[in-house]
């Protein structure tokens, strides 16, 4: 394998003088670079990428700490946050934390000694400790997407739960749905509350009674939907709607349902939430609330990018406005 001595050498210059050439560092003359750059060719030379970030100091890379790439939600923002870098010639090393401060602990650290050029931390909620292990952190540029405002070095989102919420429920009782459960996210989490008060404000504002026997606490995963969609299944009275707080939770919902011999939306309407990109193929297809997640993923990434460039940028709240997506899943009653 060639060696930056070994282009030196062909091209009858200082290894001093190759280097200014492939870094455009200093004025080179012209033949001098077409001598370099035709032996740098003849050569097939190409210098180590360890030597070259500890030069120019950067890696051309971005650590990205999320809670779970499994998750089709954050599989989709990781998607764009990876296209945004691979166009900016940089690469992604992805990180899973299951929320578990330890192991965010561990990768920040990991990350640390990698020289990455920034971090990107996009999390639904941060434990206490993790948000104090965050905050120390003042040598990496890093953005630190949070639901909730945790320091000024955090932008904030704001992804209108509250909002969604409303118009998932709204969506129901325009269609004569009197009768409406929700399956909710963990209710530790801000966006659960969120979407659980936006289904209470419109069942408020339609008059409707909320049954507390319809209200169930799941985690974001089918399992919880399929679990407490069997629990309401199980009682005495049954709603004609359920409003799931996530898509994922919604195919369990739908699995219990044509489980127990009933159909959606013929039986029991369902709606859903984020819009994942599968939710188009459920049986049948799911209506839900649009999340714009690759307008999140874009966003996070520029303004890693603008962390990385200028240290000094100041907090940004980034907003994302919920939308009806209507397909099969909710029958209108007469």
């Amino acid at each position: 394998m060639a060696t930056i001595k070994d282009v030196a050498k062909l091209a009858g210059v200082s290894t001093t003088t190759v280097s200014h050439v492939m870094n455009k560092t200093r004025f080179v003359a012209k033949q001098t670079e077409e001598q370099v750059r035709a032996a740098i060719k003849a050569l097939n030379y190409s210098p180590s990428a360890v030597a070259r970030s500890l030069k120019i100091n950067t890696t051309k890379s971005i650590g990205m700490i999320v809670t779970t790439s499994q998750s089709p939600y954050f599989a989709e923002m990781i998607q764009t946050v990876e296209e945004c870098c691979y166009r900016q010639g940089y690469s992604l090393f992805l990180c899973n934390t299951q929320n578990d401060p330890e192991k965010i602990k561990n990768y920040v650290e990991m990350l640390a000694k990698k020289r990455v050029d920034g971090l990107l931390v996009i999390c639904s909620e941060y434990h206490k400790d993790s948000r104090n292990l965050l905050a120390k952190i003042t040598d990496i540029p890093m953005l630190v997407m949070d639901w909730t405002a945790t320091s000024k070095e955090s932008d904030i989102l704001q992804d209108n739960s509250f909002t969604g919420g409303y118009l998932a429920t709204q969506h129901l009782i325009e269609n004569g749905h009197q009768k409406i459960g929700i399956i909710t996210g963990d209710l530790a989490k801000t966006i659960s509350v969120e979407r659980l008060a936006g289904f209470e404000k419109a069942m408020q504002e339609a008059g409707l009674e909320v049954n507390e026997n319809w209200v169930c606490e799941g985690y974001f995963n089918p399992e919880d939907g399929y679990e407490n969609m069997m629990n309401i299944l199980a009682q005495e009275e049954i709603p004609t709607a359920v409003f799931c707080c996530n898509d994922m939770m919604a195919l369990g919902a739908i699995s219990a349902i044509g489980e127990k011999g009933l159909k959606v939306p013929e039986d029991i309407s369902i709606i859903g939430y984020d819009d994942i990109h599968s939710s188009r193929f459920f049986s049948p297809p799911l209506t839900t609330i649009n999340q714009p997640k690759k307008t999140l993923g874009t966003q996070a990434a520029v303004r890693l990018f603008e962390r990385i460039n200028n240290k000094n940028v100041s907090q940004k709240v980034i907003e994302l406005t919920p939308s009806l997506v209507q397909r099969k899943s909710v029958r209108k009653l007469t």
